[in-house]
């Protein structure tokens, strides 16, 4: 009996004994400032034995965890992009706690971001650095401080259809770019995560302040003094912009919980121009445009284990316009005053669940408030490109809540890296926003204004006040296959729902990434996918607006002017209205694309791309009350129906080329692309009508957005000395298209958007815009910087080992300053070039042909900004 319990007992205490005699192994990864590195990988191998080693990532501590490992002789390897990598050969583990703490310099050069993977394997990964553009914080420095005009550039750089997430969001402001850590321009476009189908992403990550206190002050004066005259105003306008910002970023709990503050402020007016032909002759002014903005933000960030982080945001942006609706035709009477109030509350956990698992969970509520005030409740006239005066009809206002859970699970399991994940978005419209409640008087041209012979009056008659809701969900699961070194697989698919469409659409995604030769510098990329649009919440809202019982559409056909029922020969329509199809379908777009990306010597990247996106079921207006050849409507009892239809097509082919050049030891960065392609379509918008119901074929078309050539690019280097730096953006962009029309209503229709025979739609072409921009900067670090290890803003935020790399200020030689002073001068169309636009397309008009108004001239931002 006795032997038997010695037995158990033996039994019992091995475990113990041997987990006692176990070692775990925690190695922490900081940079050249004792700022931990998050997203380093971690290799553990056993130095006397032959087996594999096992692997991790530093979590937000910086910190990689490694337990149930025997005692003995160990080697490191650790790796993270952006610095070299670091060997550590001989580590002796004890049983119990063991800590290391290993440092990584910075890399040398681009080529070394990640010399322990297999190049092959990087290249070929679809979350790698090939085919995305990284802007680090040596590049986000130079960009505009004004964070609309930053908003503008990296939409620029990005091209047309972009679309830019903060920390996963969309919508709202950007943050002080001082709290940006990583802008990464992506063409992953294929994930089924996404709903989008643009072929560019902009992900903008903020970063922590875990260990110390940091923050700015900036300050920007643009004055008409240093300004250029608009080509098409009388006399150079007087403008001004005054804009001031502040930021603070810190920890309240240290390296646990961290505050980030900002403000920011503009008080400005610039001037629009006025180009029109009145009875009285030629009429050129420009109109003092005020506005004024006031945004704050508060963000928190709080570490609620070693891998999981909890993210708070709160927005609260204002802004107020005066003279809008003043320009180009539009006389001053027009004008009308814009109030907005948006309020955004966000947050968001992230984190690993397990060694295979990360997950990603946001939240997502904004209530915004518009409000509009007319200078004038006249009655609109309308003389087609020659002058329009009277009320803006635009008055009242409109809000909206809407609320948006998502939630992404990333599992990594042998050589599938998978993620599932659900989106739900739900938003309520209010609305009392009256739009032509006085009516609108359209003349054909001068002549015909001069005779008093409109050719329609309308009018919105009733109650305006609508309250709508409208909910939107997806489903989506992706799986990267690694089947070789070479060659990663995609495949995905995502399901949407939308209320007021119907259904459940589903749409397949795949592709492959391949990289064929041992160097790794060589990326092939293809694949193709099913992408579908969602329907406009706010064209639901007019839509039931203007549905005949809540607000009836009034036209009277040749009516008297200024009384309409004054003529003895007007003809007054039944109600009109505005109607969503029966079979209204979702909008979708079958894209596909075959790229190749080749990297040069010196951390020069060269990309190729195809794109090619074919769209079915898009929305367009129609007219189903258009009369037939007999000048019968086929409604009788009814005005103009416009129908809003998912019958639409569209083809857009694009051919990219893109360079980038990254030389983080010379402080040089080089961004560019070059686009050629070609957008048909069938409708401008869903509310166009088309110029001939009975024929919808002829409405096929340049789309609005077709510009045959596109450059866009950003350039950052040294100038003359190591304290100056000067950044360069720029956009040249070929013609865009308009339409030509006669001016009449030829057909009856009501609406005077006839085209002459023959001619097809958007078949006119403006001119070449051209803009140059450039930032130069001069800088100087003072003080003495803090302790080893408090330096916040270096801190890198990684989600699922993506190849992020922020270098702060380490690159300037003002890394171990305390305060830092910027001086800086930075201009907008640096040349001064004439981007003409608004042509006109109507033949009457005595502007035919000819551009009436033109984009900003050169305008010069001179300011200064404190980081302390």
């Amino acid at each position: 009996m006795i032997k038997k319990l010695c037995h158990v007992a033996l039994l019992l205490l091995t475990p113990a004994a041997a987990t006692a005699q176990t070692a775990t192994l925690r190695v922490t990864v900081v940079d050249p400032s004792n700022a931990v590195i998050v997203g380093a990988r971690v290799d553990v191998k056993p130095v006397a034995l032959v087996a594999a080693s096992v692997s991790a990532e530093t979590g937000p501590r910086g910190e990689a965890a490694f337990s149930l490992l025997d005692p003995g002789r160990y080697s490191l390897h650790v790796e993270s992009p952006g610095f070299e990598p670091a060997d550590v050969r001989d580590l002796r583990l004890r049983a119990g706690e063991n800590a290391r703490t290993v440092k990584l310099p910075i890399a040398k050069f681009a080529e070394t971001v990640e010399v322990g993977r297999d190049p092959r394997e990087r290249a070929s990964d679809p979350r790698s650095d090939a085919f995305a553009t990284v802007l680090g914080q040596a590049e986000i420095n130079e960009l505009p401080d004004d964070p609309d005009a930053m908003e503008q550039v990296l939409r620029d750089m990005a091209g047309p259809g972009a679309v830019m997430r903060i920390n996963g969001f969309r919508g709202g402001r950007l943050p002080p770019k001082d709290q940006i850590a990583q802008i990464r321009f992506r063409r992953n476009m294929f994930a089924a995560d996404t709903h989008e189908a643009g072929f560019m992403s902009v992900d903008i990550t903020t970063k922590p302040g875990l260990d110390s206190w940091r923050g700015s002050t900036n300050l920007g004066l643009r004055d008409d003094v240093l300004s250029a005259k608009n080509a098409f105003a009388p006399v150079k306008a007087d403008e001004r912009n005054s804009r001031f910002g502040f930021s603070l970023n810190g920890p309240l709990w240290k390296k646990h919980t961290s505050l980030a503050l900002s403000v920011d402020g503009t008080d400005a007016y610039d001037t629009k121009t006025i180009v029109a032909a009145t009875p009285d002759g030629y009429y050129n002014d420009s109109v003092r445009r005020p506005t004024t903005l006031l945004n704050g933000s508060a963000r928190v960030e709080h570490m609620l284990s070693k891998t999981q982080m909890l993210r708070v945001e709160g927005q609260r942006n204002h802004n107020a316009a005066d003279n809008l609706g003043v320009g180009d035709f539009d006389l001053q009477d027009r004008a009308y005053h814009q109030g907005r109030d948006e309020d955004v509350f966000r947050a968001s956990i992230a984190g690993s669940l397990r060694k295979a698992l990360y997950n990603e969970m946001r939240f997502q509520w904004r209530a915004q408030d518009l409000t509009y005030r007319p200078v004038s409740y006249a009655p609109a006239v309308i003389v087609l490109n020659a002058f329009n005066s009277g009320g803006a009809q635009l008055d009242g206002g409109q809000s909206l809540q809407e609320v948006e859970l998502s939630d992404d699970l990333d599992i990594a399991r042998g050589k599938h890296a998978m993620r599932a994940g659900l989106l739900f978005e739900r938003g309520s419209y209010d609305t009392y926003e009256r739009r032509n409640s006085g009516g609108t008087f359209t003349f054909s041209s001068l002549d015909a204004y001069n005779a008093g012979q409109p050719t329609t009056y309308t009018r919105n008659a009733g109650d305006p006040r609508v309250t709508v809701a409208q909910v939107q969900s997806a489903l989506y699961f992706q799986d990267d296959y690694r089947a070789t070194k070479s060659l990663t697989l995609s495949g995905g698919v995502r399901q949407e729902y939308q209320t007021h469409i119907g259904g459940l659409h589903i749409g397949p995604r795949g592709g492959g990434v391949w990289s064929p030769f041992k160097n790794g510098k060589t990326t092939i990329r293809g694949g193709g996918g099913i992408f579908f649009d969602w329907f406009d919440a706010q064209l639901y809202q007019q839509a039931v607006q203007l549905d005949g019982t809540h607000q009836q559409i009034q036209t009277i056909v040749n009516p008297g002017y200024p009384e309409p029922l004054s003529s003895g020969h007007g003809v007054v329509l039944p109600f009109g209205r505005v109607q969503i199809d029966a079979n209204i379908d979702q909008p979708r777009l079958f894209q596909t694309n075959v790229g190749v990306e080749q990297t040069l010597r010196d951390g020069l990247r060269v990309n190729t791309m195809y794109i090619r996106v074919r769209g079915s079921s898009l929305l367009r207006g129609v007219n189903l009350n258009a009369p037939l050849a007999n000048g019968i409507r086929p409604y009788p009892l009814a005005g103009t129906i416009t129908d809003i239809q998912s019958t639409a097509t569209s083809s857009f082919d694009a051919l990219i080329v893109g360079l980038n050049m990254t030389k983080p030891e010379k402080r040089v960065f080089v961004a560019a692309n070059y686009q050629l392609s070609r957008l048909v379509n069938d409708t401008d918008s869903p509310l166009s009508l088309a110029a001939d119901a009975r024929n919808l074929a002829a409405e096929r078309g340049p789309g609005l957005m077709d510009a045959r050539h596109r450059l866009m690019g950003f350039t950052n280097f040294p100038f003359f000395t190591k304290r100056m730096t000067m950044g360069w953006s720029y956009r040249v962009q070929s013609p865009l298209p308009y339409n030509i029309t006669t001016g009449f209503d030829d057909n009856g229709d009501t609406i005077s958007n006839d085209r002459p025979a023959g001619v097809t739609r958007n078949s006119a072409r403006g001119t070449w815009i051209a803009d140059i921009s450039t930032r130069l900067a001069w800088k100087v670090g003072f003080g003495t910087a803090p302790a080893p290890g408090s330096d916040g803003p270096k801190v890198r935020i990684v989600r699922g080992g993506g190849d992020s790399n922020v270098l702060g200020d380490m690159m300037t030689g003002d890394a171990n300053k305390r305060y830092t002073i910027e001086l800086y001068a930075q201009a907008f169309n640096l040349l001064n070039h004439v981007n003409a636009i608004n042509f006109s397309g109507v033949l009457t008009s005595p502007f035919f042909g000819q551009a009436t108004s033109a984009g900003a001239p050169r305008r010069v931002e001179v300011g200064a900004r404190l980081n302390f």
